[in-house]
């Protein structure tokens, strides 16, 4: 995987061309992004604009491009926000209910997931990355989160961070990368044409995730 120069993204794992520090500028961002997401829910990646995005969010063209460099500069640091909030909803939930091993952490990993799927603005067109086919304005939809790493790598060493130790065995980092790819997968297919995800297709995620992460756990 080639890494992308500082003319095209500010940084590894940067989607914001300049991230804002004062609360003014801190607001009009969130409010850039929130309206990107909700724009997402009405035209999809194909139909999204830098201009409408702008426009909805009750600021100039020219504040947008000081935050971000263009379309897929705002697309990525939606998946961005998407994927802190994740892991932060993530967190409290296995601080609160202290799932026992690999199979619990599953459960609340795939659970959350869904539960933003059904509610989060835009989620079902840019969850950690695009969902769709990749629209014109964006070159590489694969390292949205990261410059080296794809998305689904990015997102699996996220969770083995968040797991501690869980995950420390030396075959689960081929491991959690496998099994987000299966979890991608199949939770796309739950969601392709019920907008609140195939329950049996959702249990089957579960299923799947556990018993090939399982067979990776030390004897």
């Amino acid at each position: 995987m080639t890494a992308r120069t500082d003319g095209q993204r500010a940084g590894a794992g940067t989607a914001a061309r300049r991230r804002p520090v004062q609360r003014r500028s801190l607001e009009r961002y969130e409010r850039l992004l929130d309206n990107c997401a909700g724009l997402l829910d009405e035209v999809g990646a194909g139909g999204l604009t830098t201009k409408e995005v702008a426009q909805r969010a009750r600021v100039p063209i020219g504040t947008l491009y000081q935050f971000f460099s263009g379309k897929e500069s705002l697309l990525a640091a939606l998946a961005e926000r998407n994927l802190d909030r994740y892991l932060n909803r993530l967190a409290r939930r296995l601080d609160a209910e202290a799932p026992q091993g690999v199979a619990g952490f599953v459960d609340l990993a795939v659970e959350e997931f869904v539960a933003m799927k059904r509610a989060v603005p835009g989620f079902c067109h840019v969850d950690f990355g695009l969902v769709e086919q990749r629209p014109s304005g964006v070159r590489d939809d694969l390292h949205l989160l990261d410059d080296d790493l794809d998305n689904n790598a990015a997102v699996a060493l996220r969770l083995r961070t968040l797991a501690g130790g869980l995950f420390d065995t030396p075959d689960f980092a081929v491991a959690l990368r496998v099994a987000m790819e299966c979890a991608d997968a199949v939770l796309k297919l739950a969601f392709r044409n019920d907008p609140d995800g195939d329950p049996a297709l959702i249990a089957e995620a579960k299923r799947l995730l556990r018993c090939y992460l399982a067979d990776h756990l030390p004897v």
